[in-house]
C-alpha cells in the first residue's frame, strides 16, 4: 500500500495539526488509499466512458414562464412582524460607536 507524508501534505495546506490529529488522519488517509487500491484491481473497465451522474439527463429543467404571485398584502399576513410594506426582523448589525 503506498503511504504518504501527511505532516508535509497538511504543510503544503497551511494546515496546523496537533499530533493526536495528524494520527487520526493518517488512519483515515489510509483507508481511503486501500479502497483506491481495490478500484485499480477492477478488470474490464476499459471502454466504459467515465460519467459525472449515473443516469442520463437532457433538459430537465422546465421553462422560465411568467406566472401570477400572491399579493404583498398576503405576505405580510404570513409574517410574524411586518411595518408598512416590509418584513420586521429583529436588528442583528451593531452600531458602531
Amino acid at each position: 500500500m503506498k503511504s504518504i507524508n501527511l505532516k508535509h501534505v497538511a504543510r503544503l495546506a497551511r494546515l496546523h495539526l496537533s499530533d493526536e490529529e495528524l494520527k487520526f488522519f493518517e488512519t483515515q488517509v489510509a483507508q481511503i488509499l486501500s479502497f483506491v487500491e481495490k478500484l485499480d484491481e477492477v478488470k474490464g473497465i476499459e471502454k466504459v466512458e467515465p460519467t459525472s451522474h449515473p443516469f442520463h439527463f437532457s433538459d430537465v429543467f422546465r421553462e422560465d414562464e411568467p406566472k401570477p404571485s400572491i399579493s404583498i398584502e398576503e405576505f405580510l399576513k404570513r409574517s410574524p412582524s411586518s411595518k408598512g410594506r416590509f418584513f420586521q426582523v429583529p436588528k442583528v448589525i451593531e452600531d458602531k460607536n
